[in-house]
């Protein structure tokens, strides 16, 4: 757990700023939690936030599930939207361009790979793509291993190159089946409940979806978190968690993205609860499982969008209120030092 020693002189110093108390609603929240991770291992609290070279990797990855007809694009786009991100095409690359924030693809697995030789292009695959988990494991417990290794390791890399705020985002067509089923196995909440429309499929796609989310959940009854993600988890979103933990070990925060980040970043908080103490949640999706998970991670996102993208883009456009938190708390006058009676 993060050491909160220094929780009464933040909070002192977001108090005294020219404002009335709470004023500034969940920027304070964030200024506060900003400060609190960046004053891990000093002798005193921060009195500077500081944000640098925010990275986002999204990570890749294909799913058997896809076969079943639950997504409204076959498995080869996956590989087509990789390209369209090397090419700086998607919306992602266009937010990532307004918001000075440096960029990561990772191939985690996609069907169709890519010979490509890129700078930001990552390849850590874990398989061609997951198994069909309507009829059988997604993957085995070796790939599970690696997979949360791979993406553990790749965070602390970009972390210690001199990133200090990180976000994950996903690419992966039927990723969404594969997250509303591992909400369902880990959490007890009924498929219903956390099965969703995806990118917009039809009422026959989403009833079948439901169905094969649930048929897979009750073959994880009494299974631990390793092997629930083995049963019904992405390479993607394994190496997802793995990330969130890599973030945890070096206390940097994680602005969370939409609903299939947000149940890896939930499955990472059974594996290691500090984890959760790193996490600021950037955007409430139009996904329906989003607003469960959120609720099971007690989390308050910051923009509600109606965003149903992925790619990281809510935890990008997130990232102008943590410069806004930053910056009030580093330069804002104090009552005192600006003659400020109250």
């Amino acid at each position: 757990m993060l050491d909160r020693s220094f929780h009464d002189a933040i909070t002192q110093r977001i108090d005294q700023k020219t404002k009335p108390l709470g004023a500034l609603g969940q920027l304070e929240q964030v200024a506060y939690q900003l400060a609190l991770i960046q004053s891990q291992g000093q002798s005193s609290a921060v009195t500077h936030i500081a944000i640098e070279q925010p990275t986002v990797l999204v990570f890749a990855g294909d799913h058997g599930i896809a076969d079943e007809g639950v997504s409204i694009a076959p498995s080869a786009v996956t590989q087509q939207m990789v390209l369209n991100f090397l090419a700086g095409g998607a919306a992602i690359n266009c937010f990532c361009r307004a918001n000075q924030v440096a960029m990561k693809v990772v191939d985690t697995g996609i069907l169709l790979p890519i010979d490509a030789q890129h700078p930001d292009f990552v390849v850590q695959r874990l398989g061609e793509r997951t198994e069909n988990f309507a009829h059988q494991a997604a993957m085995s417990a070796e790939q599970v291993t690696q997979g949360l290794a791979l993406g553990q390791a790749l965070t602390e890399r970009v972390i210690d190159g001199g990133s200090n705020l990180v976000m994950f985002g996903e690419m992966g067509i039927a990723n969404t089946s594969s997250a509303a089923a591992l909400l369902a196995a880990l959490s007890g909440l009924s498929a219903e409940q956390c099965v969703g429309m995806g990118t917009g499929i039809s009422e026959q796609q989403f009833e079948k979806k439901r169905q094969l989310v649930a048929q897979a959940v009750a073959r994880c009854d009494g299974l631990d978190v390793e092997a629930i993600l083995a049963e019904v988890g992405g390479f993607e979103i394994v190496q997802m968690v793995g990330a969130f933990l890599g973030a945890s070990r070096r206390n940097t925060p994680v602005l969370v993205d939409g609903f299939i980040v947000t149940v890896a970043a939930y499955v990472a908080t059974l594996l290691e609860p500090k984890a959760r103490d790193v996490m600021i949640f950037a955007h409430r999706s139009h996904e329906s499982g989003h607003r469960a998970v959120l609720d099971l991670l007690d989390a308050e996102p910051l923009l509600d969008l109606g965003l149903r993208l992925g790619e990281g883009t809510g935890a990008v456009l997130a990232v102008p209120l943590l410069r806004a938190a930053a910056e009030f708390y580093n330069t804002m006058a104090s009552f005192a030092e600006a003659g400020v009676t109250v």
